[in-house]
C-alpha cells in the first residue's frame, strides 16, 4: 500500500525533475518563480435540456464527475429564469469540480495516458484552444472514456469540458509546458 505522506504523483515529480529545467533553458527565465506551472484543472458537465426535463439527470452527472475527479463535484444552478428554455432560477443544470495539487496531476496523467487513447478516431487535441493568457480548454464528447466509469451502469453519456489553467503568461509558454507533459497536440 502507498504511504500518502511519501507518495508524489508521477507528473508532479516529472515537472520538478526535468520539465522546470527544460522550460528555464528554453525561455531563458532568470528566476525560478517565472517558470510556468499548472495552477488548476476545472471539469464541467452541462446537462442542458435533459436536466430541465428530469432533475435526477444532474445528480447522475454529479456522481459520474465525482468518480472521475476523485473529489465531490458541485451542482451548478441557473442564475436567472429563461422562459424560452423552460429554465427557472436556481434550477440544477450541470456540475463542476476544480482540481488542484496532487489530484490535478493525477487527473492530467489519467487524461493523457488512459482516457485520450480510448477516444474513438483520436488524432490529437487542437493546439489553438488557448485563451491568450496561457490557459487551455478542451472538450470530450463522451465521459465514458475514463476507466472509473462503468459503461453498463451509465444511464446517459455526457460531454465534458476540461480547462487547464497555468501560470504561463503567453500561449507559447503554456503550450510548451503541456507538450512536456506529453499532451498530444495535432498542430
Amino acid at each position: 500500500m502507498l504511504d500518502a505522506a511519501t507518495y508524489t504523483p508521477r507528473l508532479k515529480s516529472l515537472y520538478r525533475e526535468t520539465i522546470r529545467a527544460a522550460l528555464k533553458e528554453e525561455f531563458g527565465y532568470k528566476n525560478d518563480m517565472m517558470i510556468p506551472r499548472l495552477d488548476k484543472i476545472v471539469l464541467n458537465i452541462g446537462c442542458g435540456a435533459e436536466a430541465v426535463r428530469d432533475s435526477k439527470k444532474s445528480k447522475s452527472a454529479q456522481e459520474d464527475l465525482s468518480r472521475i475527479a476523485g473529489q465531490k463535484a458541485v451542482i451548478t444552478k441557473a442564475k436567472k429564469s429563461i422562459a424560452g428554455f423552460r429554465v427557472r432560477e436556481d434550477m440544477p443544470l450541470g456540475t463542476k469540480v476544480t482540481l488542484r495539487g496532487d489530484r490535478m496531476y493525477e487527473f492530467l496523467d489519467r487524461l493523457i495516458t488512459i482516457a485520450m487513447p480510448r477516444i474513438r478516431d483520436f488524432r490529437g487535441v487542437s493546439g489553438k484552444a488557448f485563451d491568450g493568457r496561457g490557459n487551455y480548454a478542451m472538450g470530450l464528447k463522451e465521459h465514458i472514456v475514463f476507466p472509473e466509469i462503468e459503461y453498463d451502469k451509465v444511464d446517459e453519456v455526457w460531454g465534458m469540458d476540461i480547462v487547464i489553467a497555468t501560470t504561463a503568461r503567453t500561449d507559447a509558454e503554456a503550450k510548451a509546458l503541456l507538450k512536456h507533459f506529453n499532451m498530444p497536440f495535432n498542430s
